[in-house]
């Protein structure tokens, strides 16, 4: 294996990782005591991540961001406020199975951005494994709702978590973008604490706007336990497996790994009960993991020697 192939495994894989910690992350949320700022926690979140980030990355290259760098670190860090805070604006005003199927979106909103700023190439293979992909997790969204689709809706909620999105889509665009031009650090772990910060801020702030403040005192041992836990690795690990995934493949290659999220979901509910284990899940589930496994060997073979000599 040459070095090129190499690093794509440990990119794919490293996603592989992000789909498993991310759908993990869904049941530690569940055990959140109810009633607390979902905002104001997601903005801790950032906060305890991007502690533990600061010392792996002390002395890295780029630390200190050049004038484009923060500005686009800034852009960055708009794009996650705008996904969370449409994601628990919309939460109230919409249904999970309508926000799972608009989430499909993701990748293909990142192909089309990143064609439109020049940093995804013109690539029909791709593209139909996308599709592939989002017909997969409409599948198991299908699934999930027992095949009944009534529930699903459109309104201003959903047209809210669209724009939000459409700036999930973007932040892996413009990290791309902003490493071929040199404008950000090399290092996964700074262009990650950046994020974590700029964003955090940006969430902080929409939570005192949005929130409760005073909801964060019912905080118990147990929630501060489990919020440093989701801090560490769902917000910190997952970030920096994204940037480092970023420098190696295409912006949508990367955000195609969130059709895993719905399958490792599936995976943990046949673990927890077993009698919701069906063939109804099958279709989605087997177009899901084409999609990937298709993806990863389209990436290998272009990096391959022979590829790269034509």
């Amino acid at each position: 294996m040459n070095i090129r192939t190499g690093g794509v495994w440990g990119a794919h894989l490293g996603m592989l990782v992000w789909a498993l910690l991310v759908g993990l992350s869904f049941p530690a949320v569940g055990l959140l005591s109810e009633g607390l700022p979902p905002l104001l926690l997601t903005a801790m979140r950032f906060a305890i991540a991007a502690l533990a980030v600061l010392p792996l990355v002390w002395g890295a290259p780029g630390l200190v961001p050049s004038r484009p760098g923060a500005w686009l670190y800034a852009l960055m860090g708009l794009c996650l406020a705008g996904f969370f805070g449409t994601m628990f604006w919309a939460a109230h005003r919409t249904t999970a199975l309508s926000m799972a199927t608009l989430y499909v979106s993701v990748p293909l909103l990142a192909y089309m951005l990143g064609r439109m700023i020049r940093v995804e190439q013109r690539a029909l293979g791709l593209l139909a494994l996308l599709l592939l992909g989002a017909l997969g997790a409409l599948g198991l969204a299908w699934a999930e709702a027992k095949g009944d689709l009534s529930r699903m809706q459109l309104g201003p909620g959903e047209a809210g978590f669209f724009v939000g999105c459409m700036a999930s889509a973007l932040y892996p665009v413009l990290s791309k973008f902003g490493l071929v031009r040199g404008w950000l650090s090399p290092h996964a772990g700074v262009r990650t604490l950046w994020s974590l910060v700029l964003g955090g801020v940006l969430i902080a702030l929409l939570g005192l706007i949005f929130n409760s403040p005073a909801a964060m005192a019912r905080m118990t041992l147990s929630d501060l336990l489990l919020v440093t836990y989701l801090g560490m690795f769902s917000s910190g690990v997952t970030f920096w497996l994204q940037q480092r995934a970023t420098a190696t493949l295409t912006p949508a290659a990367v955000t195609a790994y969130g059709y895993l999220v719905p399958f490792v979901s599936m995976l943990l509910l046949f673990i927890q009960q077993p009698q919701a284990l069906s063939l109804v899940w099958l279709p989605g589930g087997v177009m899901v993991m084409a999609a990937i496994l298709l993806l990863l060997r389209r990436d290998v073979r272009m990096r391959s020697p022979v590829a790269m000599s034509h």
